[in-house]
């Protein structure tokens, strides 16, 4: 009877395993497949006129993404610049003050709310309380979106890594006199860097692709602008533009823009994780 029992369990945990192997395998055959088909287009289109020059009119050839490029590091660097104090601080007063707080709860809720909404309805939120307001497309639009996007990433992350730090960490600063703000500030954020730098990175490699916000905010525009109060150019919806244009140069140009944006997320990340690994460990 052990017997038959012992080899029923063998055969089901073998076809478990032939399973889960198998959609592992499925899932990594279409990723290769896309990053085999990005890399070759990508590079293919990938000239320093690309870096320096500025998108061309319909049917033109040549031209580039700076625009896009500057645009795009103006939009996520203002979003970082604001999601991130605000997205720590309320991870912070979630998991060291708000236990037992309604307003924690409420905060909680919302979180898990704002984490599961489509960033469609987040784009035209921004657009009917900012853009419908003052009549006109901007990058500041632009950034309030990525943010409200950004920030509940932040929130959830740095909550869960500050209550992965041990009890004892705390009683120990407790017993040596120190407040508890400085003790959340000075001790608990500084053991859970590492985690809380990986929800910030997340967060960007987030809204570093998102297109439908920035369609209803930042829209785009076709010349080099630093102003961030007017229409402002950004790689994911010109790379949207541009694909579904019957013109071969931007089609060429967008498997470029689609390019640099993965490899950017993946060198941001990379960077982030080595830099603070070495400063954990020494």
């Amino acid at each position: 009877m052990n017997d038959a029992i012992f080899a029923r369990r063998k055969r089901v945990n073998a076809i478990g395993l032939a399973l889960s192997v198998g959609a592992m395998s499925l899932g990594m055959i279409f990723l290769l497949w896309i990053l085999g088909v990005l890399l070759y287009k990508g590079f293919s289109s990938i000239h320093l006129s690309m870096f320096i020059e500025s998108t061309p009119a319909p049917g033109s050839d040549g031209g580039g993404l700076a625009n896009a490029i500057v645009g795009s590091l103006m939009l996520v660097g203002c979003c970082t610049l604001i999601s991130s104090p605000v997205g720590v601080m309320a991870g912070i007063y979630l998991s060291e003050y708000g236990n037992k707080s309604k307003v924690a709860s409420i905060t909680r809720f919302v979180t898990d709310i704002m984490l599961s909404a489509p960033s469609i309805v987040i784009g035209l939120f921004v657009y009917a309380m900012l853009v419908a307001q003052v009549k006109h497309f901007s990058g500041w639009a632009g950034t309030i979106a990525l943010s409200l996007i950004a920030v509940p990433v932040i929130v959830r992350t740095t909550e869960n890594m500050l209550r992965l730090v041990p009890g004892s960490l705390r009683e120990a600063a407790y017993a040596l006199g120190a407040p508890k703000w400085k003790v959340a500030l000075m001790i608990t954020l500084r053991a859970a860097q590492s985690g809380v730098m990986t929800g910030i990175l997340l967060s960007l490699a987030r809204v570093s692709g998102e297109t439908a916000p920035l369609l209803f905010t930042a829209l785009n525009n076709q010349f080099f602008s630093t102003n961030i109060n007017a229409p402002m150019a950004n790689l994911p919806v010109v790379i949207f533009q541009f694909a579904m244009s019957p013109y071969d140069n931007w089609v060429n140009l967008a498997w470029g823009g689609a390019l640099l944006i993965t490899f950017a997320v993946l060198g941001l990340n990379i960077v982030a994780r080595v830099v603070f690994r070495d400063k954990v460990q020494g």
